[in-house]
């Protein structure tokens, strides 16, 4: 099989062809083995991913309608899915040092298929970097004043040129804000409920209009479930499989568990889900600051991911490699407008959608990548050289069809919790049609752009077929 240069030298060669400022991060190409990262480091990624006053305001909404026990049952159904999928998604892509855009070609989805899932990707990631910055933008007015339109601009220009600078610096930035802000998060939350009894708290009933365990482990799983399909960007960095395991699952039990529940409790105690201003009212200055810092570190892999993902869209859609530092610049122009003009007000839907959209995505990667395992060869024999294979399926249209069914079960199917269930049944059906024989690829294109699709040699290709 036709091999192609370094990926490092390839990544190096993009950044002087187009100038731009920034690094282009192996958008493109493996992440090499010398360039992953130890245990500690990526284990402060995953945690700084833990804690942002939205899941504060999450936890507190679902403390309105639910009893602490509920709510702790919700969590828990919540974070399992969550630790599942990202597992399982993680682990392939910390094997194949790719990530999600680039590693859907090889995983159920085709060249152009990967395209479609790409776009997808990118506008629900520029969707949730407007709204963590209209939560920092309307907690920070309100306790400090201005307007909320000026906050969400500062702090959308302040990630962006962080997430220009690429991985390195981000890892840098998390080993510096997460214990800044769990610091800073006991001391205002320990504060706030020191007057009040844990146990009454505990076992106080909901204060608000009941929520239904399906919605609210919808919305816990919801509403993560993208960052879960798009672990791969990070995971590539990992240099082992019980590195991704132990660190995602640090990362559910802090963010479910402790930042949520916590959240939870607030909400029992004011008997509302606007609770940011407790969270920040205790730590001055300098808990406004941190809070903007954490607000960066959530938002950091918004804006990351979703650059990605346009640069992979480009390459197959138009047949352009476009530098990642340029995307994100644009990316995090059009998320912070999308803030400063209110996407929050959205904010219930959005994570509805996104609850039972995305998780299709994930069902199909982890089948064929670990089931079927009929596209993935390729990968498999240029693992080692960590080169991409010189070929990929140009379609795979059964597994768009797959998408297509298993988002109407999770939309329109009452049983059950619709995020598990659209997961569940696109892992089930592309299994059983891809062991089957019945789903096939359609075409072979060249990883060059400059080369043009050709016709398989039989026209097509099954996949699961013997």
């Amino acid at each position: 099989m036709a091999m192609h240069k370094n990926p490092a030298g390839g990544a190096a060669a993009a950044e002087a062809a187009t100038g731009a400022v920034g690094s282009d991060d192996y958008a493109l190409s493996r992440v090499p083995r010398d360039k992953r990262l130890g245990f500690w480091t990526m284990l402060l990624q995953w945690l700084a991913q833990s804690g942002s006053i939205s899941q504060f305001t999450l936890g507190a909404t679902i403390g309105v309608g639910m009893t602490f026990g509920d709510a702790f049952l919700a969590f828990t159904l919540g974070a399992v899915i969550l630790e599942v999928v990202i597992f399982a998604i993680g682990l392939a892509g910390m094997r194949e040092g790719l990530a999600t855009p680039l590693l859907t070609r090889w995983a159920g989805f085709g060249r152009n298929g990967s395209a479609l899932v790409s776009l997808v990707i990118s506008v629900s990631l520029v969707g949730w970097f407007g709204v963590q910055n209209t939560i920092f933008g309307d907690s920070v007015s309100a306790l400090v004043g201005g307007p909320s339109w000026l906050w969400c601009t500062a702090a959308g220009v302040a990630i962006t040129v962080l997430v220009i600078f690429g991985f390195k610096y981000m890892a840098v930035f998390a080993k510096i804000v997460t214990p800044l802000f769990f610091a800073m998060v006991a001391w205002s939350v320990t504060d706030a409920l020191s007057d009040h009894s844990f146990s009454e708290l505990i076992h106080s009933p909901a204060p608000g209009e009941t929520i239904p365990l399906a919605v609210a482990a919808t919305a816990i799983a919801g509403g993560f479930m993208t960052g879960a399909i798009v672990s791969p960007e990070m995971t590539r960095y990992n240099r082992k499989g019980s590195h991704v395991f132990l660190q995602s699952a640090s990362s559910m039990i802090l963010s479910e568990y402790i930042v949520g529940l916590t959240g939870v409790l607030l909400g029992h105690l004011v008997g509302s889900g606007q609770v940011s201003q407790i969270v920040l009212s205790t730590s001055g200055v300098f808990g406004v600051l941190v809070v903007l810092m954490s607000t960066a570190k959530i938002n950091d892999w918004n804006l990351y991911g979703s650059s990605l993902g346009v640069v992979n869209f480009f390459q197959v859609v138009f047949g352009k490699r476009v530098h990642r530092g340029a995307v994100t610049i644009v990316l995090g122009i059009a998320g912070t407008l999308l803030s400063a003009v209110g996407i929050m007000t959205h904010f219930t839907d959005f994570l509805s959608v996104l609850g039972v959209a995305i998780p299709p995505v994930g069902g199909i990667i982890v089948a064929e990548y670990w089931v079927v395992r009929r596209m993935r060869a390729p990968l498999d024999a240029t693992r080692d050289a960590e080169t991409l294979p010189a070929t990929s399926p140009t379609w795979v249209p059964m597994s768009l069809v797959i998408w297509a069914a298993a988002f109407c079960v999770g939309k329109f199917y009452d049983g059950g919790i619709p995020a598990l269930n659209s997961l569940l049944t696109a892992f089930v059906l592309y299994c059983v049609l891809g062991l089957a024989g019945w789903i096939r690829t359609y075409g072979t294109t060249a990883l060059d752009d400059t080369d043009e699709p050709t016709p398989a040699a039989t026209g097509t290709a099954t996949v699961g077929a013997p």
